[in-house]
This record gives structure tokens, sequence and C-alpha cells, in this order.
């Protein structure tokens, strides 16, 4: 299976690495799109298939095409793109924001899928979730489940609006666990650790619980109560939490990144 990465970003590179690592296709038979010249030259050093700069010398040799480029850079890459695709070809995007139509319309393609994964695929423990268009085969589905299964786990979905919701919650998830881990952090300076003595307290402390609420069968709530007890110090900590609405705030704040990614479709 002939494979075209076009964006060669943080997840484009993480995408061939793990195809490449996983065995699911060769070098030779891995290909990379990079417009940008000075990031190609980079690209080619790292062993990992071949690097291109037009669309025109690769596209039709590709059997699926994964779109790893920002949304904003959209149009552009269509209207280069569409000269050369040939309709049995399967597109696999992560372009946050960019419909399914939007795609099939812009390159005149039935087989879409479109996917949302996050940044902790860059080290084998990404979460993705999927869907497509009727047009693409169960094969092609597992082949493509296949594939992204490389970088973590992953979830298909029949509506497509999860995946703008998947946006929100885990594709910029990291983000909001490191500004909680951040703030934990210069609290700990504060308190007289140094950065380091910080850091090591605070990326353990996540580490550890993340491992421990994964390897039982307690709700989230549940092992708040086991920690806290009365009048002690992590109930002083949640209540503080509570009074100035923290819960409600990251609520708040997934929810605008679901509202930002439903206005990038629009675009």
């Amino acid at each position: 299976m002939k494979i075209l990465v076009i964006g060669g970003g943080n997840m484009g590179l993480t995408y061939a690495q793990s195809f490449l690592r996983a065995k699911i296709t060769t070098h030779k038979d891995m290909m990379i799109l990079e417009k940008n010249a000075k990031k190609a030259e980079e690209l080619a050093k790292k062993d990992i298939g071949t690097v291109y700069g037009d669309p025109e010398d690769c596209l039709n040799n590709a059997d699926l095409i994964i779109l790893a480029v920002k949304p904003q850079d959209t149009d552009a890459l269509f209207a280069s793109l569409k000269p050369y695709v040939d309709e049995q070809q399967v597109f696999v995007s992560i372009m946050a924001g960019v419909t399914i139509e939007t795609i099939s319309n812009a390159l005149g393609v039935k087989k879409v899928i479109r996917a949302m994964p996050n940044l902790p695929a860059q080290i084998g423990m990404g979460m993705t979730t999927f869907t497509s268009t009727d047009e693409v085969t169960r094969i092609e589905l597992v082949m493509v489940q296949n594939l992204i299964n490389t970088t973590g786990k992953t979830v298909y979905v029949e509506n497509e609006r999860f995946i703008d919701a998947t946006t929100a919650i885990s594709g910029s998830g990291p983000a909001y666990v490191y500004y909680f881990m951040q703030a934990m952090m210069e609290a700990a300076k504060e308190m007289g650790f140094t950065a380091s003595e910080a850091e090591l307290l605070v990326s353990q402390t996540f580490k550890g619980a993340v491992d421990l609420y994964n390897k039982s069968d307690l709700s989230c709530a549940e092992w708040i109560a086991r920690v806290s007890s009365k009048g002690g110090t992590t109930e002083a900590a949640v209540k503080t939490f509570k009074k100035h609405k923290v819960h409600e705030d990251i609520m708040r704040g997934a929810k605008a990144a679901l509202n930002r990614a439903i206005e990038l479709g629009k675009k």
C-alpha cells in the first residue's frame, strides 16, 4: 500500500514514523509532500520515505492520502491537489473543523475519512476518533483503523459531529492538562520547591493518578472522596475549586473549543 502524507508537521511526521515502525508500509511506499523547501530538506534526512515538494510528482502514485495540514491552508491545498486526484483514492483528513462535505466537494472525491488524533500519538499513546463516507469500503476502513492504531487507541463514530466534539475533548485536551500542571508547578515553586522538584512532584502525581484510575473501576468522584478526608487538606483545595467554579470553567473552555471547531468548518 502506497501512502502519501501531505504536511510534514508534528502529526504528519508522527504518522509516517508510526506506520514504518509498525511495518505496515515500507520506506519505498511511504511518501511525504511538504511545500516548505527547508522543512522538506530536514524531512529527507530522517529516512522516512521519499519527500516531494509538488503534488504532480507523487499524488497519482498513492493509494491512501493523509491530509495533515493546518485548516486555514485548505483552499490553496485543495486547488493544488485536484488536478491529480483519482476517485478511487482514499483520503484521510486530520484537519480540525474541515468537514467531509468540504473535502469531497473541493477535491471531487467520495472516499473520505475524517479523523481527530491528539499529540500523545507521538509516543503511541494517542486517542483518535474517526468516521467515513459510505463509499469507503469495509476493507479500506479496517486498513485505515489499523494504521491509526499504531499511534494509540481509536473509536469509530457514525456521526461526524462527534469529530468536532473529539477536537474539543481529546484533541485539545492535552493542553488543558498541561495548563493545570503548570499552575500546580508554579504553586509548588511558591512553596519553596526548586523548578526541577516542582516538575517531578507534579508530573509523577499526574502519571500516578491516571494509571491508578485506569487500573480500577472507581469513578473520578469516588477517587476524590477516597483522597479527601473531612476537614483535611484535599477537602480545603476542592472547596476552593468549587467556590471559584473551576469545574464549570473547564466545561466552558471545552465548549468554546467545540464552537471554534464548528466555526472552522463553516469557513
